[in-house]
């Protein structure tokens, strides 16, 4: 308890003082969450940015920004932009968010790498196809499996998400050398509010040997007003 000697104005200064020094050490209220934005179905100019770590090096290895550029009843194409580079990719999926092309590769099907349906934990589906290299005529096959196996609230530095986790597995192997194998492991935290993934994970082996371990990280996206 504050006790004073002097009646007065000097009694009435240390209290203030000893006020503000107590409000001082109180710690900081939390900034408020941010607001989703609603994307459940994809419109042109939705975008999304990722932050991409890799994680053998425990380094930022490049900023990411998918901005939807066409829809269709059966695709969504996809401009990629990497920051620092003037060169533009692009992506086309079907309304799964499975890979159908990214030059110079074409995913027959697809790739396998879209949303489970249907969307609940426990739900699953296997894949096959090829992965066909346009330019220089190579082609994998590829098999592997898709399972949905949680729900997580994520939160990342575009928000916090509720998620459906997807978890895949896929191996590859050149037609032409069967003794070579790629191994393929993607862990994917999908949001349906914002109808995209807000983190991913992205492994792959060769002949059992790491060659990349990355991690992507939603860090904006939004919707043309």
């Amino acid at each position: 308890m504050f006790r004073c000697a002097v009646i007065g104005t000097v009694c009435l200064l240390a209290a203030s003082a000893l006020a503000r020094s107590a409000g001082d050490s109180a710690a900081p209220s939390s900034p408020a969450p941010k607001p989703v934005v609603a994307m459940e179905e994809p419109r042109p100019g939705d975008f999304w940015t990722y932050e991409i770590r890799d994680e053998i090096t425990g380094k930022i290895s490049s900023i990411r920004t998918f901005v939807v550029t066409e829809v269709t009843p059966t695709e969504i194409s996809v401009s990629v932009h990497i920051e620092g580079k003037d060169n533009v990719g692009l992506n086309v999926y079907d309304r799964s968010w499975n890979l159908t092309s990214a030059p110079p590769w074409k995913y027959q099907p697809n790739n396998g790498e879209g949303i489970v349906s249907p969307l609940k934990v426990g739900a699953s589906r296997s894949f096959e196809g090829h992965n066909v290299n346009a330019e220089t005529g190579n082609v994998w096959k590829r098999s592997g499996r898709s399972s949905v196996t949680g729900q997580e609230t994520i939160t990342t530095k575009a928000g916090t998400f509720d998620t459906f986790k997807i978890e895949r597995s896929a191996s590859l192997r050149p037609t032409n050398d069967p003794t070579r194998k790629q191994e393929i492991t993607v862990q994917t935290w999908y949001a349906p509010a914002i109808d995209h993934w807000v983190r991913r994970t992205f492994v792959s082996r060769m002949n059992a040997h790491l060659v990349v371990n990355e991690t992507s990280e939603l860090v904006d996206y939004g919707r043309k007003k």
